[in-house]
């Protein structure tokens, strides 16, 4: 008897998640998150190199980062090449406007 593959079915295709990057927390500017980006599921486990104790994995997907002006353009191409998709809408973040004085407030 076989074993059981552990690959995925060819005519299936990955399954993507389509998403808006979320900013850097390191700066407050949304220079990069203008872009739709398609970002492949893993499909295979990673494995730790007997030899040099890296993490290593026969998924080449996970090296791919696909980007697109808007949403629709990544949704088009992912349907086009029979990929499963899920899409992630961005969160916007709640805004509490201050005025400097309130920096002040509660002191003393």
């Amino acid at each position: 008897m076989d074993a059981p593959s552990t690959r995925p079915a060819p005519e299936s295709g990955p399954e993507v998640r389509i998403h808006r990057p979320a900013r850097s927390v390191m700066q407050s500017g949304k220079a990069a998150t203008a872009h739709w980006v398609i970002d492949p599921e893993p499909v295979y486990r990673s494995a730790i190199e007997p030899l040099m104790g890296w993490t290593a994995s026969r998924d080449t997907l996970q090296q791919v980062l696909l980007t697109f002006p808007d949403r629709d353009s990544a949704i088009a191409f992912a349907t086009h090449r029979g990929w499963r998709y899920t899409v992630s809408e961005p969160k916007t973040p709640a805004r509490h406007p201050k005025s400097y004085l309130q920096n002040f407030r509660g002191r003393h």
